[in-house]
């Protein structure tokens, strides 16, 4: 089967999968308030390595586990965890659809990390697409309205993650030339395993803590506390979720090619901004509609250019998942 005989199936679970994403980031974030991030993540990355088992069984087994480059697959298990950890400070103490927004100038980060990277060549007309997502972002910085060295931070946050990410996914690109989907995800989800362990070791208590002042770093170093009954099908849905997102999108990239499917990733934004709305009260201004337009809209004129140039996209091949 080549990875284009089936693309109506291939957009079916790519909208799973970013439907997933967005159920995930709206269930973290309501859990953000009471639990530490690397608790959540712990269970999120348990119940979603038993999904990603279960795809490296039906692709082949544990030999697909064996590798020549260790530290590759330990630097991009790093990437994306550290991704995970800033885009989720961002979004326990801003609107769900403004981090999200932030978040997708990861292809423009893609696009440029390529060059030096892969050795690609990028025209000046996707330079220019990469300038106006950029000025995207600074729409969102509200420069006009004085400086605010803690909100500047904050709003930095989902952009710094989408660094991680994109710097995740041109590596996936050199990777995915000789490791499944499968395999990419176990590793993935046993870094967060070992990472959210070590901050309990190291933090679980709570002594690092911040306190109320700086719900950011609150959010990643408060003590872990024993789920109430009530809250175990919240951390159930999670992994869920997590499981999801990983089959869906390294199926989805398998049964389409990426030039047909990519583009459906930006439903996660429209969905974020109804979660937004629909569990938290949020509705996007003005300002945050402007930068989304120019963010958004870059993102998608840097891949319909790379699909007319005939090019692949950097990092779409054997995706695991987004966050």
């Amino acid at each position: 089967m080549t990875s284009s005989d089936r693309p109506a199936l291939g957009i079916l679970l790519i909208c799973l999968g970013v439907t997933a994403i967005s159920v995930n980031d709206m269930l973290i974030k309501l859990l953000s308030g009471g639990y530490p991030l690397h608790q959540i993540v712990f269970v999120r990355s348990a119940v979603g390595l038993i999904f990603s088992f279960a795809l490296l069984r039906y692709e082949g087994g544990l030999r697909l586990l064996r590798t020549s480059t260790p530290l590759l697959h330990l630097l991009r298990g790093l990437l994306v965890v550290g991704a995970n950890m800033t885009f989720y400070a961002a979004v326990a103490v801003m609107p769900l659809a403004q981090a999200t927004a932030l978040f997708f100038v990861a292809p423009l980060f893609i696009t440029l990390l390529a060059i030096p990277l892969l050795g690609e060549k990028v025209g000046s007309l996707r330079l220019g697409a990469v300038l106006v997502g950029f000025a995207g972002v600074a729409v969102m910085q509200r420069p006009w309205e004085g400086a605010d060295a803690g909100l500047d931070a904050v709003l930095l946050l989902p952009v710094a993650a989408a660094l991680l990410y994109a710097s995740m996914q041109v590596l996936t690109r050199r990777l995915g030339v000789t490791t499944r989907a499968s395999a990419l995800a176990v590793y993935i989800q046993m870094t967060f395993l070992l990472v959210s362990l070590g901050f309990f070791l190291v933090a679980g208590d709570g002594r690092f803590a911040p306190g109320p002042e700086n719900e950011s770093l609150n959010f990643l170093l408060r003590a872990w506390i024993l789920p109430p009954v009530s809250d175990w099908p919240v951390f159930a849905a999670i992994g869920l979720a997590a499981g999801g997102i990983g089959y869906c999108l390294s199926a989805a990239y398998r049964l389409a090619d990426a030039a047909t499917i990519a583009p459906f990733e930006y439903i996660g934004l429209p969905l974020a901004i109804f979660w937004g709305w629909a569990i938290f009260g949020e509705w996007p201004d003005p300002v945050v509609w402007l930068g989304c337009a120019l963010i958004v809209g870059a993102g998608l004129f840097v891949f319909l250019r790379e699909q007319q140039k005939g090019r692949p996209l950097p990092g779409r091949r054997n995706r695991p998942f987004r966050r």
